[in-house]
């Protein structure tokens, strides 16, 4: 071998030596850099005609299972969609209150019944008859907080749309600027992996939105494409999604002949193609879970004021003293059943005279298959009157409206403002066994969403820890790879400083 030959490996094997030092170095330095990924560059020997020339170290590449990484945004949209839903029922569950506690609806109206039976038992005493009085403003307000929680959800659901729709859009745009990097320097010959790294990021902060495929091509561009088939749009400038603010009520929906203005990209309405993440979660929740829960409200408020009514005792009414019609469906505007829980109070002409919770408020009309004959107590009837009471408890608390004929079932289903969503349960008789129905199926909803949340992020911990271990930068792995390319540095320099010495010396033989 020449000494020229000699010299060109060594020089070769230092070059290679100080580029995969650098590569190293830049390991180190960004091990704590968010979404930075281990950089790798294998060596490669270099050759001619069966003579070595020396090595060359290849394009740094990184250290990625693109399969793992999309699993991973996956599972952190799943956490991100479940959260919110967590976040959103726990202020409604936090207001229904504590079971057993007398707090929560099931219980107000059971404490109701039980104010009504010590007043059974003296139907002429006038502090039984405020202490029942009280008990029917109780389960008032409780309709009330609830049903007002469920609005102020709902109306947080569509604010955390809009504002997640901005990040959406903002997130698009960085992944667009970084596309065209990763594009214009795959162009030029360049390395683009701390680019793919940063678009990486932004990708893993994009499915947390909403879920999507991510298509890589050759090129370095990408196409977004969700899970109902329609691209997401990789712009810098405009905006790809939009949506508006509005304030919402218990009769607002969002569809043909709504009030709720849609999700538009590109024109096309594309609010209910969103599905996962936090935008498909506040859509969800807006449009279907949260309308559902208040129409079960009003079906109770509304059917505990028309039973009461019906037995001849209009104890419960709204704020203009009407009782709905419960034989209509429940989003037939002539029935004022829609949002009539946030309505719901103590009739004025009762709170005045606790004493007509003895006597009755109103004649009842004997109906076939609907409730008998009544007649209130006269002005000067006796105080032991009981006959009312008797009709409240059990028939209007109970489940039946008159002996032998039950109550029309409660609707469980063509309830919400549209008339599109169902209760995924079959309705109980009584009023109160209904009103502790919705109770705990609107907790457990929470608890579903509490445990779907940590069974999320727990796949996501486990992906990020074997995403850690095969991406990520091992300072002490790094480190050992410091000093045996410092070796193999030094092993170069010294072919180079010896080959020196021997070129000086042929030179000194030469003289």
């Amino acid at each position: 071998m020449s000494l020229d030959l000699a010299l060109g490996i060594a020089r070769s094997g230092l070059q290679a030596t100080q580029r995969a030092l650098a590569n190293v170095s830049q390991n180190i330095t960004n091990a704590e850099t968010p979404g930075y990924t281990r950089k790798t560059a294998a060596a490669e020997a270099r050759t001619t005609g069966g003579m070595p020339l020396g090595v060359r170290l290849g394009d740094a590449r990184r250290e990625v299972d693109q399969a793992l990484l999309n699993e991973r945004d996956a599972r952190g949209g799943e956490a991100a969609g479940a959260a919110v839903r967590e976040r959103l029922l726990s202020g409604i569950e936090a207001m229904q209150g504590t079971s057993g506690t007398r707090e929560n609806l099931g219980d107000t109206i059971a404490a109701l019944r039980i104010s009504l039976t010590s007043l059974r038992s003296a139907p002429g005493e006038g502090g039984l008859q405020r202490d029942a009085v009280n008990a029917a403003r109780d389960v008032a307000s409780r309709f009330q907080d609830v049903s007002n929680a469920v609005s102020e959800a709902r109306q947080q659901a569509h604010d955390g749309m809009v504002r997640e729709i901005g990040q959406v859009n903002a997130g698009l745009r960085e992944i667009a600027q970084l596309t065209i990097g990763i594009q214009g320097d795959r162009s030029r010959g360049l390395s683009t992996s701390d680019l793919e790294d940063q678009r990486d990021l932004a990708l893993g902060k994009l499915a947390q939105s909403l879920p999507f495929q991510a298509l890589h091509r050759a090129d370095g561009g990408l196409t977004l494409l969700t899970r109902h088939g329609f691209d997401l749009p990789l712009e810098t400038d405009n905006d790809a999604i939009s949506a508006s603010l509005a304030d919402l009520g218990p009769s607002s929906f969002h569809g043909t002949g709504g009030d709720i203005p849609p999700i538009l990209l590109g024109g096309t309405d594309i609010t209910r193609q969103l599905g996962g993440g936090r935008l498909g979660e506040y859509v969800a929740m807006r449009d279907a879970t949260l309308p559902r829960y208040q129409a079960e409200l009003d079906l109770a408020a509304a059917n505990l004021a028309s039973r009461m009514d019906q037995q001849g005792l209009r104890l419960f009414t709204g704020r203009n003293g009407q009782v709905p019609d419960t034989t209509l469906p429940y989003g037939d505007p002539a029935n004022g059943q829609i949002g009539f829980a946030q309505q719901l109070r103590v009739n004025d002409a009762v709170a005045a005279n606790p004493a007509l919770l003895r006597d009755g408020t109103h004649v009842v009309a004997d109906t076939p298959g609907g409730a008998s004959a009544f007649t209130p107590n006269p002005a000067n009837g006796p105080a032991s009157f009981a006959t009312l009471l008797d009709r409240i408890l059990d028939h209007s608390l109970g489940e039946t409206v008159r002996d032998g004929v039950s109550w029309a079932p409660i609707a469980s289903g063509g309830i919400g403002p549209d008339g599109s969503l169902s209760s995924p349960f079959i309705p109980p008789r009584s009023i109160g066994d209904y009103a502790a129905t919705i109770t705990g199926m609107q907790g457990g909803d929470r608890a579903t969403a509490t445990a779907a949340r940590e069974r999320a992020e727990a796949l996501k911990a486990g992906m990020d820890a074997r995403f850690q271990r095969e991406s990520a930068v091992d300072p002490d792995a790094e480190m050992s790879s410091l000093i045996r390319l410092q070796n193999a540095y030094a092993a170069n320099a010294r072919v180079i400083t010896t080959a020196q010495q021997m070129w000086d010396q042929l030179q000194t033989i030469g003289r």
